[in-house]
């Protein structure tokens, strides 16, 4: 993803995958500035690997939870990847929302 490409993808994932408009807004000032002046940026929402090794046990329990993770690698060149295969989430009663993310150092560019 091109760096200045970034804001339109974050809103369309971010979308998809359940945020709510204000909830998207705050992704994006958080995240943006630290990737937008990137070439390109290698995005990828965690999901299970995220949730499995980042437990959360919440009294009482929600009945629905949405848990967002971004990684993401600055890259100086484009690279070919598959598109990622994203659930959607649907709110019903008392709903938690968790989202963030970090940059991945790899020492590559």
């Amino acid at each position: 993803m091109a760096g200045s490409d970034t804001e339109s993808f974050l809103k369309e994932k971010l979308t998809y995958m359940g945020l709510t408009e204000q909830e998207m807004n705050e992704f994006i000032v958080y995240w943006l500035p630290l990737m937008e002046h990137n070439a390109y940026n290698l995005i990828s929402f965690q999901g299970e690997a995220y949730t499995n090794s980042a437990k959360l046990n919440i009294t009482p329990t929600p009945d629905s939870m949405l848990r967002i993770f971004m990684t993401y690698v600055p890259l100086d060149n484009a690279v070919d990847i598959e598109p990622q295969q994203l659930e959607t989430f649907e709110r019903n009663g008392f709903t938690v929302v968790e989202w963030g993310g970090t940059e991945i150092k790899t020492g590559i560019n």
